[in-house]
């Protein structure tokens, strides 16, 4: 499925926004790169090696096909690694360390994707970049949020982030994408800040570790069917299978 790239876009978007992503994740790398080396040595202590989780997910559509790119975003790593004796990894909520807790709920487990903003993967300020498997169960003008690069926080994350169902989630993307303006960008900013390190409010939903799957959600609600839940899993499969062999 390819996207309608037509959206018109603002001389802010167009000719300011990436200069301002390159401005800022620069000038937060050079500020801060203390407190990446202290975040990484202290995730290497408590959770070993990798330091970093890195995860494919979809970025911004591609202007000719339609389809979205699939990025690798960086984070730091949250979980440890541990498996049963089968040698299957063990719930998330099982290998979510009280460190992991702390880092997901001051952001700090983003940091790294100021890397992935430098080299043009990602925005300061986007729709945030869902999995592959989500994207799959995505209506084709829900995927409208991959026509802009997605970003290290957005509308929804500064109104209730994964607190809120995935349609409103998704509904706050699209309201983003039909005005992006220096000053709309501004005000996120400030908002996840406060967020995230005042207010210290987590990334995950009630008595969950990690969010719910939108197709999860989809399937569990009634939304779809077994059939067609089977099928989007395969479809992402694939995705990402391809994505694995373009390199």
């Amino acid at each position: 499925m390819g996207l309608e790239m037509g959206r018109k876009k603002g001389f802010y978007e167009k000719y300011i926004k990436r200069g301002f992503d390159i401005f800022c994740s620069g000038l937060a790398v050079l500020c801060f790169g203390w407190l990446y080396l202290i975040l990484a040595v202290l995730v290497k202590i408590k959770l070993g090696s990798p330091v970093l989780f890195i995860q494919p997910r979809p970025g911004m559509a591609d202007s000719k096909t339609g389809k979205e790119k699939i990025i690798k975003m960086c984070k730091f790593r949250t979980m440890t690694g541990q498996r049963d004796e089968h040698g299957k990894l063990l719930p998330d909520e099982m290998r979510l360390t009280d460190f992991g807790k702390v880092l997901r709920r001051t952001s700090l487990d983003e940091l790294p994707e100021v890397f992935n903003i430098l080299k043009g993967d990602m925005s300061i300020v986007g729709p945030r970049p869902q999995l592959v498997r989500d994207m799959v169960f995505m209506t084709k003008e829900q995927r409208a949020r991959h026509t802009v690069r997605p970003g290290l926080s957005g509308l929804a994350q500064v109104n209730g982030r994964n607190g809120i169902k995935w349609e409103e989630k998704l509904s706050w993307d699209l309201k983003y994408i039909e005005n992006i303006t220096f000053m709309e960008d501004m005000k996120i900013i400030v908002q996840t800040v406060k967020k995230a390190f005042v207010k210290q409010e987590g990334i995950t939903e009630e008595n969950m570790a990690t969010a719910e799957d939108f197709g999860d959600y989809l399937l569990r609600t009634g939304k779809i069917s077994q059939d067609e839940y089977e099928k989007k899993q395969a479809e992402a499969k694939e995705i990402l299978s391809g994505s694995k062999t373009d390199g």
